[in-house]
């Protein structure tokens, strides 16, 4: 008689960590997999952004069935929490069945009980069935284009006020740059001072430096220059048939030169070029103004719905778009770049 084992949920946390992540990349790496669901964004999330990660595997007949990331985040602002993963649009479960789900979001849920955190956020595509999940947000969607094999198809696919602005880019003598630590500066330059005219709190350089560490082979920075000055700029994911753009940045006195649309026509255009099936722009409330951005390349929304265990208070109080925020993100957009660089980082890494 054949005896199967029954399925066996681990935690894995510390510093055996690292040992796991070749066996859990080869177990998510399957074609229309985007890279932000790499194993490795744990290591990114402990280096980067100083939180403590957790990985949850369920595994039966030692092979690897489920895989849950899960970074633990403590914020004096904010409080405690769980998410999956934060700065990431995409997370929570990757299961080969709902059984197997089910086994992680039970151990989710009790971790978040041990931790005593406010919430456990799952940033799932579709919600997935699990008591504990009571409460959910599906407000954005991702904003994805399918992507031809020849650029020059993709070009003529795009529509004419488009490609003007594409070419009135290319006409006010921006080139663009790519590289990977090396621009780091310049991409930050242009980054930070845009994340300050927005009013929202800067990621820290340390965050894009150890993703560039993380992935050799798969991230990379372009940078737009008008002469000697960078004016924008963008971190490119590549993932397995899909490219993504978490981070992209234009400086506002140049918006003339139609600098953000030559970079976003490199972006697509790398990602071609490469053999990527898919683009994704990343999430937006619809008919928002990123919306209609993105929209204007011929990319389609995609549903985006993200589930929380809640334990206490709720997920939307930290939200930027909270009217409560509205005062405070005036306030930070009067400040100087210089302080809001300071500051930045180490309010950011404490919202999820």
């Amino acid at each position: 008689m054949i005896t199967t084992a029954s399925p066996e949920v681990r935690t894995h946390h510390g510093g055996g960590l690292d040992a796991q992540l070749e066996r859990l990349t080869a177990f998510v790496a399957r074609p229309g997999t985007p890279l932000s669901r790499h194993p490795a964004w744990l290591t990114v999330c402990a280096r980067g952004l100083g939180h403590v990660p957790y990985a949850l595997e369920v595994v039966e007949d030692d092979k690897t069935r489920g895989f849950l990331p899960l970074a633990f985040v403590r914020s004096l602002l904010f409080g405690r929490f769980l998410a999956s993963l934060p700065y990431l649009n995409y997370g929570g479960v990757i299961a080969e069945d709902a059984a197997t789900a089910g086994l992680l979001i039970d151990r989710a849920a009790a971790l978040a009980d041990e931790l005593r955190v406010r919430f456990l956020e799952l940033r799932h595509v579709a919600p997935v069935d699990h008591p504990r999940l009571t409460s959910q947000a599906n407000g954005k969607v991702h904003m994805r284009l399918a992507l031809p094999a020849d650029p020059d198809a993709l070009f003529k696919s795009l529509k004419d006020k488009v490609r003007n602005q594409v070419r009135k880019g290319q006409k006010s003598g921006l080139a663009l740059a790519w590289g990977r630590h090396e621009l780091l500066p310049e991409f930050y330059d242009v980054f930070s001072e845009n994340m300050r005219d927005l009013g929202t709190p800067v990621y820290g350089r340390g965050l894009f430096a150890a993703v560039l560490d993380a992935f050799p082979d798969r991230a990379e920075l372009c940078v737009a220059r008008l002469g000697a000055d960078a004016v924008a700029g963008a971190l490119l994911l590549h993932g397995w048939g899909v490219t993504e753009v978490p981070s992209a940045s234009s400086l506002r006195r140049f918006n003339h030169t139609s600098a953000n649309m030559l970079l976003y026509w490199g972006l697509l255009e790398r990602a071609a070029l490469r053999g990527q099936s898919v683009f994704d722009f990343g999430r937006s409330s619809p008919d928002s103004t990123t919306f209609r951005f993105k929209k204007q390349w011929g990319a389609e929304p995609e549903a985006a719905t993200w589930q929380y265990v809640v334990r206490t208070g709720s997920p939307s109080e930290m939200r930027p778009d909270n009217p409560k925020y509205q005062r405070l993100i005036r306030v930070w957009q009067r400040l100087p770049l210089r302080l809001t660089r300071l500051l930045g980082p180490a309010i950011v890494r404490g919202i999820p």
